[in-house]
């Protein structure tokens, strides 16, 4: 008995080996997520469909690919992940020189009505390549080896990505890999190593003049909400009606697609994409935040647990 899917079946049927509570959990999210875009997201097009059928589109790709994975044993994954991330390097390399500019970073190859971004692929395949890498330490905890292999895997592509520069996904990727060296038995000094070495990447990076002066401004203005500078407006003005839209929902919320500053053109003008969780706040109160929160967090605990088990 593995604990998960279900175990009254066959020790043969592979529906047996599927966690259920946690594809009904990820199913609650991607639902509640529909419902969010669209309320979020309707007003600031002709189209009020518009963003919410992308979505729509992009889960049944997703539970495609769920599909196909979940088909595969892992060890043949494990067996062609250096692959999988040699791939994922050149891409990364690849964007850097000849990727499509969007608001000053490079970071995707135009392929017409999509936009093919390698940093998304390495999250996956990155992740693959390290677990890989650190499974192959039979102790129950990394030595510093294997740590440094590990890192040096993740830091390649990450300074890729800097470069770009997104540092938003460096960041992901970076705090994505703690959770795999965790899992693997990694010393917390290790953790606190990698952290600082992640700090200094970034302070290199701006002083370099890496990153862009507009990332600069996003964060000076995130910690500076109530700043009368004028060169913040712009760079406030989303957030700080974001801020506003949970606060003003209460214990219940106003109501989906009552809200004032969701369904308002621009108080919120990318909410669907930069701040969808105000749209819950404001619609559904607190008892609407807390029940999104706690989805998360049992999926959370559910892949935390089935990463132990494998």
């Amino acid at each position: 008995d593995s604990g998960l899917g279900n175990i009254k079946a066959s020790p043969s049927d592979p529906s047996r080996n599927i966690d259920w509570f946690l594809l009904l959990l990820q199913a609650a999210v991607a639902t509640i997520g529909c419902f969010v875009i669209y309320s979020a997201s309707r007003t600031k097009q002709a189209d009020p469909f518009t963003f919410v059928t992308r979505q729509v589109v992009f889960l049944i790709a997703a539970v495609i690919a769920m599909v196909v994975v979940m088909s595969i044993d892992y060890e043949t994954l494990r067996e062609r992940s250096r692959f999988f991330y040699g791939i994922t390097i050149m891409m990364l390399v690849l964007v850097n020189v000849a990727g499509t500019v969007s608001g000053g970073p490079r970071l995707s190859f135009d392929l017409g009505p999509l936009r093919l971004q390698p940093a998304e692929f390495a999250k996956a395949t990155v992740l693959l390549a390290l677990a890989a890498h650190l499974a192959e330490e039979r102790s129950d905890e990394v030595s510093y080896p294997r740590f440094l292999g590990g890192l040096i895997m993740v830091g390649v592509p990450s300074a890729l990505i800097i470069v770009q520069p997104d540092l938003g996904s460096a960041s992901v990727l970076v705090a994505m890999a703690m959770g795999v060296l965790l899992v693997a038995g990694a010393k917390l000094k290790y953790i606190a190593l990698i952290s600082a070495m992640s700090v200094a990447t970034v302070v290199a990076a701006v002083i370099s003049g890496i990153v862009n002066r507009y990332q600069l401004r996003r964060i000076e203005a995130f910690f500076n909400q109530d700043s009368s500078d004028a060169a913040l407006r712009d760079y406030i003005y989303q957030p700080r009606n974001a801020i506003r839209a949970i606060a003003t929902g209460g214990l219940t919320g106003k109501g989906w697609l009552q809200g004032p500053l969701t369904n308002a053109k621009n108080d919120i003008p990318v909410q669907w994409a930069d701040f969808p969780f105000s749209a819950v706040g404001e619609q559904f109160g607190l008892l609407g935040c807390t029940v999104v929160i706690g989805l998360f967090a049992l999926m959370l605990l559910r892949i935390w647990r089935i990463a132990h088990l494998s």
